[in-house]
């Protein structure tokens, strides 16, 4: 195994560092393909795993200044190593959040929430009663995609794949908000043209899977519609039929959260204006956490195991 559970000292609290307790992190597919090496940023070796979650600040350096004890912190960027119980990082690698927000909403706030919001805001202008369809519909952004959509009026029409539970995923999707629940097969379907009777064809596909889930999505996109990947669970190319560039002029991008925090860097009020929204949501109900398992630490293989399962419904935190 290349991961195992070490004791370590807890770093010296330099003048601008802050002492965080941590108190719950996900583990997210990134996470996992940080560590089998098949990610865009890899760590220097030996490194603490984990992008992701939430702690409470223990101590502060006598230079910072947005931090205090007792304040909810969440990692600014990735790469933080969040699988630890508690860490010294630099004030400017640390967020601020609102404490009145639940954990394991807090713990899974900067990653994927983050991505179906700006994916829902910086591709397409869509108003209320607009539509967009996504596949792997029950992930963590999916989960969180539907929900922001429902909260602006907008509709979704969300494609799984077929497992033996399927009845019940459809039904906790549709209870999140989802307006249609489709299979990959469905999409093939001549029936899919009953759905477009009531709301409007998508402009916006989001696709974290590639392959034949792509293919068959996009052919319901309007013209000049918009598909953005985000991920490539299927480790398959996005295969787009020469037509549907030439006759319906769609057009093809990609998301990476992190890189959009790298570009905005120096926008603090972008960021401060998406962190608000989305806690407003979380705040008023419309946003709740990923379908998720808490796990203590010490049973960390356990969770790296089930979070690698097929057709996993539940995002795995570890209680630190």
């Amino acid at each position: 195994s290349l991961l195992r559970l070490k004791d370590l000292e807890v770093a010296k609290l330099g003048d601008s560092d802050v002492h965080v307790k941590m108190l719950a992190a996900p583990i997210n597919p990134a996470d996992i393909n940080m560590i089998q090496g098949t990610y865009a940023i890899l760590s220097p070796l030996p490194a603490v795993g984990g992008n992701e979650g939430v702690g409470e600040v223990l101590e502060v350096g006598r230079r910072v200044a947005s931090l205090k004890p007792g304040d909810r912190v969440i990692p600014a960027g990735a790469g933080l190593g969040t699988w630890r119980t508690q860490g010294v990082f630099p004030e400017e690698m640390l967020l601020k959040v609102p404490s009145d927000i639940p954990v394991l909403c807090a713990a899974t706030l900067s990653v994927n929430p983050c991505t179906a919001y700006r994916m829902l805001a910086d591709f397409e202008t869509l108003a209320p009663g607009d539509s967009v369809i996504q596949n792997a519909a029950n992930s963590g952004v999916g989960q969180a995609v539907i929900q922001i959509a429902k909260a602006s009026g907008i509709k979704t029409i969300n494609v799984v794949r077929d497992r033996p539970d399927l009845p019940k995923l459809v039904e906790r999707l549709m209870a999140l908000g989802a307006d249609h629940v489709v299979t990959e097969e469905m999409l093939r379907k001549p029936e899919m043209k009953d759905i477009f009777k009531s709301i409007p064809k998508p402009r916006l596909a989001l696709n974290c899977v590639g392959g034949k889930s792509t293919t068959d999505m996009l052919r319901h996109l309007q013209p000049k519609g918009t598909v953005v990947t985000y991920g490539g669970m299927a480790k398959q190319p996005v295969m787009v039929p020469v037509s549907a560039f030439i006759f319906r002029d769609l057009r093809l991008r990609g998301f990476w959260m992190t890189q959009w925090r790298k570009d905005h860097a120096q926008d603090q009020e972008g960021l401060a204006s998406m962190m608000d929204a989305v806690c407003q949501l979380i705040r008023r109900g419309q946003l709740t956490a990923p379908a998720c398992t808490e796990v203590p630490l010490q049973d960390y293989k356990a969770a790296l195991e089930a979070s690698m399962k097929p057709f996993t419904s539940s995002k795995q935190i570890l209680l630190l």
